[in-house]
């Protein structure tokens, strides 16, 4: 890195602090947070030196030093900040989802794309040596053809959990429910490994909980591009929560990849570096990962994430997770949603 980068962050509730913690591990330097609440941005200003705290949006954007901006706001508000930053020159790295319709999303990449600035969603997960390790041995043929992968999220969350938040489990700024919000990284991670996503047929279901708008639980079958069927399961209904996994099987191998541990690597045609890969998964040590704590996860891959933005402006290259890569899990579940309303197939075009 040439020179440090300095970020701003808007929205400073819980996901804020991950990203701060992030941002000076990935050797950039916090210097601006904004948020609509004072206290909530003095909070976090107070804790980080050489931190700003803003109550304007505008007066937020109006200093030039930030040169990188993280949304960090409910789901269904990342449109409005996120375009406001591009249009003042700012580079975007927006949470997950990246919005919650196609439509808006499309208005965040429509912005970033005018405004010649980058634009990077928070998809974490793909930056895990075992995720890049699975997306390798794909990649170089390991598994044969891929015949059925799965993402299993059974997560649990309690009532006060959703009571928290007027925004919690409504369309308006959620999103979605279980999968929009808590299985959205596997989703994520599920599509970038096993190949585009072209149709769902889907069950959604409000089971465990109150009060609320949108599912806790749901189930969806799925075709892959390549010809690969498979499954999506995510719920916030199933205690106590339990790791969150991704299970991709072929021709010729499976993998299990529980958390960001491999749990199973096994090959028709073993290579070297398969030893090593089961001696490290003996040495695992996967935090909750959120199964039923949503501030129990890790902030070491949005710290790798950062970084990534960090190269692709310096390099003016593309971020691993770009726009129209954070897009494409916004369709699979609002295709899912769709599916489960019609009771009729949905036609994906993530490929």
């Amino acid at each position: 890195m040439s020179r440090t980068f300095n970020f701003g962050i808007v929205g400073c509730g819980m996901i804020a602090g991950f990203h701060a913690k992030a941002i000076e591990a990935a050797g950039g330097k916090l210097v601006a947070c904004f948020d609509t609440f004072p206290q909530s941005a003095q909070k976090l200003a107070d804790a980080y030196s050489g931190c700003k705290p803003y109550f304007d949006l505008k007066e937020f954007l109006a200093d030039k030093s930030i040169d990188i901006v993280t949304i960090g706001t409910p789901s269904g508000a990342h449109l409005d900040p996120a375009v406001a930053a591009a249009e003042s020159g700012k580079h975007v790295i927006v949470e997950k989802p990246l919005e919650i319709t196609l439509e808006r999303c499309d208005k965040i990449i429509a912005a970033c794309e005018k405004n010649k600035v980058k634009l990077a969603t928070v998809f974490h997960s793909r930056f895990h040596d075992s995720s890049q390790k699975i997306k390798s041995a794909i990649e170089a043929g390991r598994f044969g053809r891929l015949t059925l992968c799965d993402a299993i999220v059974k997560w649990y969350r309690t009532q006060q959990y959703y009571d928290s938040g007027k925004w919690r489990g409504t369309w308006a700024l959620d999103g979605g429910g279980a999968l929009m919000n808590q299985a959205i990284h596997t989703i994520d991670l599920l599509s970038w490994l096993a190949g585009g996503v072209v149709e769902v047929a889907a069950h959604t279901a409000l089971l465990g909980h109150e009060n609320i708008e949108v599912e806790d639980t749901a189930t969806a079958t799925i075709k892959f591009d390549n010809g690969a069927i498979g499954t999506i399961v995510g719920t916030t209904a199933a205690y106590p929560g339990y790791l969150k996994r991704i299970e991709i099987s072929g021709t010729k191998g499976t993998a299990v990849l529980e958390e960001e541990d491999i749990v199973k690597w096994d090959f028709a045609e073993p290579i070297s570096d398969d030893k090593k890969i089961k001696e490290e998964m003996l040495n695992r040590k996967s935090s909750g990962g959120g199964a039923s704590d949503p501030a129990a996860i890790d902030f070491t891959g949005h710290a790798k994430l950062f970084a990534n933005m960090i190269h692709a402006i310096e390099t003016d290259a593309q971020p691993l997770v770009d726009g129209c890569e954070g897009r494409k899990s916004v369709e699979i579940i609002l295709a899912i949603y769709k599916s489960a309303k019609t009771q009729k197939t949905e036609i994906v075009e993530t490929k």
